[in-house]
């Protein structure tokens, strides 16, 4: 019988102990494939949090933000000056327009409501201009959005008279580039881009959730004040709000707020981290700190990205420590064999088998119990690898929201703090990509993880193997 076939005959020879040698195994294998898919998943986000947000710098007009505050716009000329300074690599201009569904606007007006929010074109802070349109919003007013319209003097009142149904706007945002209003690169789902960001066009990129809301797909087309647009493709920004939004080019957001060579927004990208620091001091003094405000997402995502350096630590001390308990499991039971078949093992080595024969035999019976255990394991993992790598994260990022909150750090409500000028969390802008961790298996990590699950095994395996060369066959038959 070949040594192959002896070790898995060996491995099944008590089956009730296989099973439950297999169970144990598995458990620890499963624990250290998902902490290493863990692991593998939080390295990744932060690396997409360097590239996406660390190396970005929002321009906004000194003294606004968002729909707050006041000040002068940017103009595109700024954005040329922006596009000169060292270590900058891509400058891209934003116009953002609020727009209210036609009908209701209509229905306000007959009802001596005003207008839109700010009184018209104007808008909150200047920072945008209402329009009417086709488009009804995906997202319902609800208590917040109803109490928000009222407290900005969306609506008005007109004594007892009934009020038209409340809607809430939607934000359109004309872009120089195919990136979202935080400078991360659009997830269309359907359709295409675009084209030239830089050229005035008719086309439109809608949210999953307005379109569908609407009856919209690509092709279709809709209206903003007279003018009819067609929907080139559709997006995914992950959120209902991010979703109840559309993307024209910038040139056909000037074009139709009336207010060519003006700008919202300014997202700048910067070479490299290292460089952030230097490039936002350069990027003040050249537009000019009474011109321009630039916020740095770095600075909100720098404990985050910390606590996310913790978390991915933690996963990996856990794998090794998983990693370390297969091993010591093999090695135990592995011993516990050889004192087992002394006898087994002396008769062999008296008809002349050899000491590395017999050690080959438990080390391939070893791995035979790894095998059984890895398929369990790799199941286990893949389930368990999402939920562990949510909670690692999700406690990672609450603990250091409360830190910054008991340091008197701003959460985020409203838009301060965010370094996109966007609202949210305790990292402001950050918040989604904080807590989208997705923990996938994929068969490359779950290879490599079951690599060193079988070298640990070996290692394991080879110290009882080497047992068997104390063993003297005439001891063994003597005490026979």
């Amino acid at each position: 019988m070949s040594v192959l076939a002896r070790s898995v005959g060996n491995a099944f020879r008590n089956k009730v102990r296989t099973a439950a040698v297999v169970a144990v195994l598995a458990v620890a294998i499963g624990l250290a494939l998902a902490m290493l898919v863990a692991n593998q998943a939080v390295a990744a986000k932060v690396q997409e949090l360097n590239a996406s947000v660390g190396t970005v710098l929002t321009v906004n007009p000194a003294g606004g933000q968002g729909f707050e505050g006041g000040g002068e716009p940017l103009t595109s000329a700024q954005a040329v000056t922006a596009a000169g300074v060292p270590n900058v690599t891509a400058v891209v201009g934003t116009k953002t327009l609020r727009l209210r569904n036609a009908t209701e606007a209509a229905a306000q007006a007959a009802a001596g409501t005003q207008a839109g929010p700010g009184g018209g074109q104007g808008g909150p802070g200047g920072q945008t201009t209402t329009l009417t349109t086709s488009l009804t919003a995906a997202v319902d007013a609800g208590t917040l959005g109803t109490r928000n319209q009222a407290s900005s003097g969306t609506t008005g009142t007109t004594g007892a008279a009934t009020q038209p149904a409340r809607t809430l706007p939607i934000t359109a945002t004309g872009i120089g580039a195919e990136v979202d209003s935080a400078g991360k690169a659009l997830e269309l789902t359907e359709g295409a881009g675009l084209g030239n960001y830089t050229a005035a066009s008719t086309k439109a990129l809608l949210g999953t959730t307005l379109a569908e809301k609407n009856n919209l797909k690509v092709g279709s087309t809709f209206t903003i004040n007279s003018t009819k647009f067609t929907v080139a493709g559709l997006f995914d920004a992950g959120t209902a709000f991010g979703n109840n939004a559309l993307y024209v080019t910038l040139p056909a957001a000037q074009t139709l707020a009336e207010l060519p060579g003006e700008l919202s927004t300014m997202i700048v990208t910067v070479n490299s981290m290292e460089n952030v620091d230097s490039t936002k001091t350069a990027l003040q003094a050249a537009i000019g700190s009474d011109k321009a405000d630039v916020t740095q997402g770095q600075r909100n995502l720098e404990t985050a990205v910390s606590s996310l350096d913790s978390v991915k630590n933690i996963s990996l001390v856990a794998f090794l420590a998983a990693l370390g308990t297969a091993g010591l499991i093999i090695l135990l039971i592995m011993v516990m064999l050889v004192r087992e078949r002394r006898r087994e093992i002396g008769v062999l080595k008296a008809i002349g088998a050899r000491n590395g024969t017999i050690g080959l035999q438990f080390v391939l019976e070893a791995l035979v119990l790894v095998a059984l255990g890895s398929v369990v394991g790799a199941a286990i993992a893949s389930f368990a690898s999402g939920g562990i790598a949510s909670a690692l994260v999700s406690s990672g990022t609450s603990t250091t929201a409360a830190a910054r909150r008991g340091a008197g750090v701003p959460g985020g409500a409203g838009f301060p703090g965010g370094g996109a000028g966007l609202p949210g969390g305790p990292f402001g802008g950050a918040s989604q990509l904080l807590t989208s961790v997705t923990a996938s298996a994929s068969p490359g990590v779950i290879a490599a993880g079951i690599g060193a699950v079988f070298g640990v095994a070996i290692i394991g395996a080879l110290v009882p193997a080497l047992l068997t060369a104390r063993i003297r066959p005439i001891e063994v038959l003597r005490g026979e």
